[in-house]
């Protein structure tokens, strides 16, 4: 039922509140934020986001193309098919045409935030 050392549970440091950052967070300071939540050394924070990183090349690229992260986004890979250049009437001045030019195929990634995301804005 739980460790026979009653040691690890009181050994688990309190996790501090997480403020909001006053800038957008570099990779390191939220590894370093992730490792003071949890406890963990940094190298293993950063150990679980590459191995992160490998699920979703696999999953996107050879697997089903779609990918739920922890129920807060889902990754989903579309196929954008080639498009031949043509002509289109120019948005920004009306009666005069413009050439679009011709597009390969593509893999464009389009991500959706799912409900636990959303209740957190």
């Amino acid at each position: 039922m739980g460790s026979s050392n009653g040691k690890a549970a009181a050994a688990a440091p309190k996790p501090k509140k997480v403020t909001a950052a006053s800038k957008p967070r570099s990779k390191g300071e939220l590894y370093t934020t992730i490792a003071e939540q949890t406890g963990l050394a940094r190298k293993q924070v950063a150990s679980v986001f590459d191995a992160m990183g490998q699920v979703m090349a696999a999953d996107l690229g050879k697997g089903p193309g779609v990918l739920n992260v922890a129920g807060l986004m889902k990754v989903t890979v579309v196929r954008k098919p080639a498009t031949k250049e043509a002509q289109k009437p120019n948005p920004f001045k009306p009666g005069e045409m413009m050439t679009v030019k011709a597009k390969p195929a593509r893999n464009v990634l389009k991500i959706r935030a799912l409900k636990n995301l959303k209740a957190m804005v």
